[in-house]
């Protein structure tokens, strides 16, 4: 795996990945991240100098300075004396950020002082913000979940949410981020801002995902508006939420949710306009056109393993969609010549043969091989005698639960029971309340070792008749 990803990064570097205009999509902390991520898959080739330059630049603009010597570190003079460690700089602007960080300080032991409980929350955020801003995580991540106990309004509990997840995205801590998801999404007229929405879906598809619950993280995916636009440039791209949500569907949903969820839902659809080579890909599986689907998916490759959240999940998700391919080819067959489906998904038959064997091993495929005419045979059920097995098991269900109730609603008519003291209940009451309750209908007769069967006797027995 190692050999594909190296061999996939080189074609990278080959031309066919623009750096500048993939990282245009980002601001921020997600912008420099994604850098430092293209530039460790990189090691070695012209790609990895680029990103390490074009992160240098993007630091200069910040305060964080640990991030700083470390890119310059990492260039280690390969791209010449501008871009060697600026001390100068670095001294600065920790001065100027501690100097920042005491003022801050100082205001909040303030506000505590006097009691003042907006000042207090945004006290907390701003240092929050400052934390933030000079990479220190963990603070910032403390900072913001403070504001939590100040918090008046739906606004501020938002806006508070939305700063832990950002920065527990960054941490990889995904249970805060489900959490805080979940704690925003709960607050009254969350659901009026569109943007907002739109926010929360995309992080919590993040967080599906690096769970490995694809079809989560699929629908999860689909549902981020439009209206996300470039707000969230800090965290993710609405060009990615079209990509992860596309894989993520083609691994996972069936062909009826696919074309739902996906094709007719109008939202995605407006989505996937950003990212036409994944519209491409949908239409084409979908569309049952393998060859052309998994071609698709070869060319993308090189691109998504430098993606810093998809990369560790391309060759299970490639896995994935290329299985429910296969699955869906031979489903409407009752056999299939291995060689004119292997001309259909590019694929040696030698090599198809094999992973059909393991998908009927796994039992994803009811089906057998022959390997000497290379002819795959399908193992369908007997469908006529499987519903008359389940029209006789549904009957007998129904007569067993209804000799259960008569058994029961005699039992109550009579008084043939053990109960505790009837509060003032009349039988009359008595037999009511147990008739409406026939949710445990079965349960009368069980309760005195019966199921119903030699009900008549027991019947003849007590003097009544069922």
């Amino acid at each position: 795996m190692a050999t594909s990803m190296e061999e996939d990064s080189s074609l990278a570097d080959q031309g066919s990945f623009d750096l500048e205009a993939y990282i245009s999509n980002y601001a921020g902390h997600a912008k420099i991240d994604r850098l430092f991520f293209i530039a460790e898959r990189s090691q070695g080739k012209p790609l990895e100098l680029e990103a390490l330059r074009m992160a240098h630049d993007e630091l200069k603009k910040t305060e964080n300075t640990s991030r700083y010597q470390e890119v310059v570190s990492r260039i280690d003079g390969r791209l010449g004396a501008g871009y060697a460690l600026d001390r100068s700089w670095v001294d600065n602007t920790e001065r100027r950020s501690a100097s920042k960080g005491e003022r801050l300080e100082s205001e909040l032991q303030s506000f505590k002082a006097a009691l003042m409980k907006e000042s207090i929350r945004m006290g907390h955020s701003d240092l929050g913000d400052w934390a933030y801003d000079k990479g220190d995580l963990q603070t910032a991540f403390k900072c913001y979940v403070r504001t939590r106990d100040y918090c008046t309004t739906s606004r501020h509990v938002v806006s508070m949410c939305l700063a832990v997840i950002r920065t527990a995205l960054e941490l990889g801590n995904y249970v805060h981020v489900a959490n805080y998801v979940g704690k925003a999404e709960s607050t009254p007229d969350v659901g009026s801002d569109p943007v907002v929405s739109a926010k929360l879906r995309a992080a919590s598809g993040l967080h599906l995902l690096h769970s490995k619950k694809f079809k989560a993280a699929a629908r999860k995916f689909c549902e981020v508006s439009p209206d996300l636009g470039s707000s969230y440039a800090d965290v993710i791209a609405l060009h990615d939420v079209a990509v992860y949500g596309s894989l993520c569907a083609l691994a996972s949903l069936d062909r009826s949710e696919l074309r739902t969820r996906v094709i007719s839902n109008i939202g995605f659809r407006e989505v996937l306009e950003l990212a036409p080579e994944m519209r491409e890909l949908v239409h084409a599986f979908y569309n049952s056109q393998y060859a052309a689907a998994l071609r698709c998916l070869e060319a993308l490759k090189p691109t998504l393993l430098l993606d810093m959240h998809l990369s560790e999940y391309v060759p299970q998700l490639y896995a994935l969609i290329r299985h429910r391919a296969l699955c869906q080819y031979v489903q409407p067959f009752s056999s299939v010549n291995l060689a004119a489906m292997a001309v259909a998904f590019n694929t040696p038959v030698g090599d198809l043969e094999k992973q059909l064997a393991g998908l009927i091993m796994d039992g994803a495929i009811s089906a057998r091989i022959d390997s000497a005419t290379k002819v795959l045979y399908a193992s369908k059920a007997d469908a006529r005698a499987t519903t008359f097995a389940h029209v006789l098991s549904a009957g007998e269900a129904y007569c067993r639960d209804t000799r259960a109730l008569l058994l029961r609603a005699n039992l109550l008519q009579h008084d043939f029971m053990q109960a505790g003291p009837s509060g003032g209940r009349s039988k009359k009451d008595r037999l009511e309340r147990g008739l409406y309750d026939m949710g445990g209908m079965g349960g009368g007769g069980l309760m005195y070792g019966l199921d119903g069967i030699g009900l008549g006797g027991l019947g003849r027995s007590m003097g009544m008749g069922v």
